[in-house]
């Protein structure tokens, strides 16, 4: 049976850079929008037939999804170091034995 080997450290909690989100989000809504208008446009090639509304829902709907979606943005930054105040804790008394006290 092979072991297990530990995960590697994660050194650093940085989110990705900014301009790499917004092209992300530029990438997102631009596909959406492809959609939006290849519906539109199969809207009038399959008019008098049942699909046409479909295809016109998703080309009404579709700006709303894509400008949602665009500004879901990346995910949350993992989770830092707890700082919450916890009053159960106990304080340092007093100094270490082997040093001496400032005074």
């Amino acid at each position: 049976m092979r072991r297990k080997e530990p995960e590697p450290v994660r050194i650093t909690s940085a989110a990705r850079p900014r301009s790499q989100d917004i092209r992300g989000r530029e990438r997102r809504y631009l596909i959406s929008m492809g959609i939006r208008t290849l519906c539109f446009v199969l809207a009038v090639v399959f008019m008098d037939y049942w699909v046409m509304w479909l295809f016109l829902v998703g080309a009404v709907f579709l700006p709303y999804i894509a400008v949602v979606v665009a500004n879901a943005g990346a995910a949350p930054d993992p989770a830092g170091p707890d700082f919450s105040y916890s009053p159960d804790l106990r304080a340092i008394s007093e100094a270490p034995a082997d040093r001496p006290t400032g005074g």
